[in-house]
């Protein structure tokens, strides 16, 4: 009647097992066990039982103990135990053990095999629905790991939009695309040293190659120059942070443009409040602008640039020393001083091509 039905008898009686065999072997497999002791052995050379089947009165272990036995296992406790006994006294108390029903002897055939069946449909209802809940778990597991994957792809995607948005400025300004990447993965590490969370980390190396995409708005004749800018033109120049702030403004549901629009706008304000485009001072300063304000003017004054070639390390620590407490935040860049091995080596595994010999010519060009 059910499919891959398993039944245990349990009788010290080899009468008694012969007649249950002979009542319940069409619902499966019956296998039979002279005591609990045996029983048990039984079960756990295979426990995928679907009834138990248990006399109480028995020599070496009885019913009550081998029903507690049942009970306290992990996993036997779920096989559904029905007693066979004449007592009342014994029903209530292995009822209270956790027996699923019980028989009266001597017993009417066919209540025996209706009460098995009832049990056994219940035991197969039962793993059914642990078989769908396994299932339904698993495939909540691979979904996961789905979505997981399709939000990492998403994630590189925006990172490589980023990237590629923030050198559609540099090729105005002739700078390389590893700019970019070098103030991505530098400005990551400040914010580490800082103690800012690793969601918060992640999000800034996002967003701050975004900090120059308004250069796309100066013209090539200030932005080429070669020589120092005139008042003018570097009142235009500045102009590219706000130009910045515009292209990325009102990008709320994506945060790494929002976090752009914030950076690219604040990047070039000062700790002493002399910067632009507000005037903003101290912590009123985003971290994050901080941060990649500190990280860009090390990247420029170690770079070629039209107006300058590359600095040496010495000089180009001693000109952002000078500016702790004015330019910089004074912590972030005491952050940055004692880490510097680890920034010069991303210099090094993202260098720029073809750079020229170190030079001392235009020392606070960048610090404008």
């Amino acid at each position: 009647m059910y499919d891959k039905v398993k039944i245990l008898i349990v009788d010290d009686e080899e009468m008694n097992r012969e007649l249950l065999v002979a009542l319940l072997e069409d619902l499966g497999q019956v296998v039979t066990a002279g005591n609990g002791k045996l029983a048990l052995l039984e079960i756990e050379k295979s426990p995928d039982f679907d009834l138990v089947l248990l006399d109480l009165h028995m020599p070496e272990m009885d019913g009550f103990e081998t029903l507690r036995t049942l009970k306290k296992h992990l996993t036997w406790r779920e096989i559904p135990v029905i007693i066979v006994t004449t007592s009342r006294a014994d029903v209530k108390e292995t009822l209270a053990i956790g027996a699923n029903d019980f028989v009266a002897k001597p017993y009417d055939c066919e209540e025996l095999r209706l009460r098995a069946m009832n049990q056994l449909k219940s035991k197969k209802l039962q793993d059914l629905y642990k078989d769908l809940s396994g299932h339904l778990e698993a495939e909540v597991l691979r979904k996961t790991a789905d979505l997981r994957k399709a939000l990492a792809i998403a994630q590189e995607a925006e990172y490589e939009i980023t990237l590629r948005l923030g050198r559609a400025a540099e090729f105005r300004d002739m700078e390389t695309g590893l700019h970019t990447r070098r103030i991505s993965e530098m400005s990551e590490l400040l914010a580490q040293l800082a103690g800012i969370s690793h969601e918060d980390c992640e999000l800034l190396r996002f967003a701050s190659p975004l900090h120059d995409v308004g250069k796309v708005g100066i013209p090539d004749r200030i932005l080429l120059k070669p020589g120092k800018l005139t008042r003018e033109e570097m009142d235009i120049m500045r102009l590219h942070t706000v130009i910045g702030g515009r292209i990325l403004s009102h990008a709320k549901s994506y945060p790494s443009l929002e976090m752009g629009h914030i950076i690219a706008l604040q990047h070039h304000e000062k700790w002493d409040g002399t910067g632009y485009p507000n005037g903003m001072a101290g912590e009123a300063i985003h971290i994050f602008a901080r941060i990649v304000s500190i990280v860009d003017v090390y990247d420029a004054l170690s770079s070629e640039r039209p107006y300058k070639p590359p600095f040496s390390r010495e000089k180009t620590l001693e000109i952002m020393s000078e500016g702790k407490g004015t330019f910089f935040d004074p912590v972030l860049l005491d952050h940055f001083i004692s880490h510097i091995d680890a920034f010069a080596a991303i210099r090094e595994n993202l260098r720029d091509q073809d750079q020229e010999p170190d030079s001392e010519l235009g020392a606070l060009a960048m610090l404008a």
